[in-house]
């Protein structure tokens, strides 16, 4: 008999089905050859310190760094979860072969070598590898089946990942919470501490600080009336970057002009191409949920995830907005099955996949498909399958994910950009304005901009999205100059958003598409873990929510304040650090590097909080509590008299 070992029961019970396993039994379906079973996520994790060794139990700074000669798993979790186990063991240990059909990923991957090392597989396993659960995707799975020694890399990496997760967490939260927290025995507060929480935290933490930091400086724009449109003055800015710095200043500019003519000088007009958005990876499927919808990252993915299990979008926990060559033949076929529920598809339908340009032919753009941008999995499209039976939230998510595949095929939108550029006096006035001659991909969404930049506001700094009065170049007239007073802002709080955002290009704000991609490799946790991660802060009361959003609770603030090595907050040396899995995942960096590299990091955490004298009681005074200043360790009743002072 072939085993074949599903995620979760839903996706085993459809397995079952297009295998024709259809005698339903305690905890698998039999029949036509096949066993099929499932997990329940993580059956298996690896051992709780105190379950390698006794002296592990107890709590104390002599006892770390706790680093396990060799790791080790358990099956954890209720007696449901257990039972499970037991049935999926039984399976195996009659199996001719174990078809591993689990979720096509990193952890996915793990999740199910771990069961099968603990039930002692012995036989032969194959991976199944489909980027979606429709019948036609599982069938052409099972006809190129792969061993699952071609997986190894990826096993590999996923078990770093969680080691490294246990190895500082583990240590780095006993450390700190022994050394810093407040309260004693069962009322100690702990301070759980992460390797891609924490710097997530601190990214909350440095955004707060500078809102809360931030001296607001006024300043004055130029700008003059002529013909119902507000051009702006361009005056060099001083070394505040602010051109006017006092309303004196602005007023004399004002008297300079304002009995002058205003005059065109250059009236430019260049057209250009806009392109469709890209394809949705989970991140920015995420980032426009959480825009448009209010949806948490948390409530996308299982949006997502509950549409593809539906089978009528592909794998969604994917970091790539581009699709392989082999997707473009199935264009059509696609466009077809949702043609019912997408208008907008039907004029493509008479369009052929056959790579050629031109009238009558499919486009196939480079800023779709490309290999080299696909690993595991592509882009998240519709599979083509009628999207019945769905909620309002997931059609919110089923629509985004369909107009955007739809609006990819269109053709790029044609727009007029113009530069009109005048003159009163000495001061030189510009405005620009944009006109859409041909919508192109625009008319698939209609009315709604697809890319609106986060937070936009209506001000006046949209009129260039705006079309202008047909001006020439000579042309004069009297004009009304106006000064506006204006007040420099703070930065704006994390949304979700922007928080994914930031966690996807380690800390750096980056709009541009391309870059941004481009250090996807750099950035904090993966696409499937990064909601998690948020949603362990709000549980944690590290962070917290107002209207959309997020701030960072006092205890969230002391917490990243207490932590004195860098390693634990900094987004750059986690993203580093997430890169080198991906080469682990790739093959192209060792995992026993990857280990000594972990031990190394982990002995200098715990290292640094033992030899740290911050937080501890004075030893003159045992009244105050060290502090650390530039150079010396110091009491902090030092204005009370206390003498205590330390070089370090």
């Amino acid at each position: 008999m072939i085993v074949c070992v599903a995620e979760k029961p839903s996706v085993g019970e459809y397995i079952a089905r297009v295998l024709g396993a259809n005698q339903r039994k305690n905890g698998y379906f039999e029949g036509n050859g096949y066993w099929v079973t499932w997990t329940f996520g993580h059956l298996c994790a690896l051992l709780d310190p105190q379950e390698y060794t006794e002296q592990w139990k107890a709590w104390s700074l002599s006892s770390l760094p706790m680093i396990p000669p060799r790791f080790s798993i358990k099956v954890q979790g209720d007696e449901g979860v257990h039972k499970q186990f037991n049935i999926i063991k039984s399976l195996i240990e009659q199996a001719d072969e174990v078809i591993n059909c689990g979720d096509a990923g990193q952890e996915g991957e793990l999740i199910q070598r771990w069961v099968y090392q603990q039930a002692g597989c012995k036989c032969p396993v194959k991976r199944l590898w489909v980027s979606s659960l429709t019948e036609e995707a599982i069938r052409e799975g099972f006809r190129q089946l792969k061993p699952q020694d071609e997986y190894q890399h990826l096993y590999e990496a996923g078990l770093m990942r969680a080691i490294g997760d246990w190895l500082l967490g583990m240590n780095a939260t006993r450390a700190y919470t022994i050394r810093y927290a407040k309260g004693t025995g069962k009322n100690r507060q702990v301070l759980s501490v992460g390797r891609v929480q924490t710097p997530t935290l601190a990214l909350v933490v440095k955004r707060q600080a500078e809102i809360e930091h931030f001296v607001p400086r006024t300043y004055w724009e130029l700008k003059t009336n002529y013909r119902d449109t507000l051009f702006s003055a361009q005056l060099p800015a001083e070394e505040n970057e602010y051109a006017i710095t006092s309303e004196e200043q602005g007023q004399a500019l004002v008297d300079s002009i304002k009995d002058l003519p205003l005059t065109i000088t250059a009236v430019e007009k260049k057209k250009a191409l806009e392109y469709a958005p890209k394809l949705y990876d989970l991140t920015s499927l995420q980032v426009d949920c959480n825009r448009k919808f209010s949806f948490s990252a948390e409530q996308t993915l299982q949006l997502i995830q509950s549409l593809y299990e539906k089978r009528v979008t592909t794998y969604p926990r994917v970091d790539t907005t581009y699709l392989s060559d082999d997707i473009y033949p199935k264009v059509p076929a696609t466009l077809t099955g949702i043609k019912d529920y997408f208008p907008q598809a039907v004029p493509l339908l008479a369009l052929k996949a056959d790579g050629k340009k031109g009238a009558g032919s499919l486009p196939k753009s480079k800023k779709v498909f490309d290999n080299k941008k696909v690993t595991d999995h592509h882009a998240i499209i519709p599979t083509g399958q009628r999207p019945e039976a769905l909620t309002a939230d997931e059609k919110k998510v089923y629509d985004l994910v369909a107009l955007h595949f739809i609006a990819a095929f269109y053709p790029e939108c044609e727009v007029s950009n113009t530069t009109v550029t005048a003159r009163a006096g000495e001061i030189d006035f510009r405005v620009t304005g944009r006109e859409v001659l041909k919508p192109g991909w625009r008319s698939v969404f209609g009315k709604e901009e697809p890319d609106m930049p986060e937070n936009q506001e209506a001000t006046e700094n949209q009129e260039s999205s705006k079309s202008l009065p047909a001006f020439t170049k000579g042309e004069s007239g009297t004009h009304e100059p106006v000064l506006k007073e204006k007040t420099t802002t703070p930065p704006k709080y994390y949304t979700e958003a922007t928080l994914l955002r930031a966690m996807e290009t380690a800390g750096k704000t980056v709009d541009n598409d391309e870059l941004r991609e481009a250090m996807k490799e750099n950035g904090i946790g993966r696409p499937s873990t990064r909601a998690a991660i948020i949603e362990k802060l709000y549980q944690r009361k590290y962070i917290q929510k107002q209207g959309k959003s997020i701030r960072a609770t006092e205890v969230g603030i002391d917490l990243i304040h207490t932590i004195i090595s860098p390693l634990l907050k900094s987004a750059e040396l986690t993203g580093l650090w997430e890169k080198k899995l991906r080469e682990i995942e790739r093959g192209e960096y060792t995992a026993q590097q990857f280990l000594d590299e972990l031990k190394e990091m982990t002995s200098g955490v715990v290292r640094d909080v033992k030899t740290n004298k911050a937080g501890m009681l004075c030893p003159v005074c045992r009244q105050g509590l060290i502090i650390r200043g530039n150079t010396r360790y110091g009491c902090s009743r030092w204005r009370e008299g206390c003498t205590y002072a330390e070089p370090f």
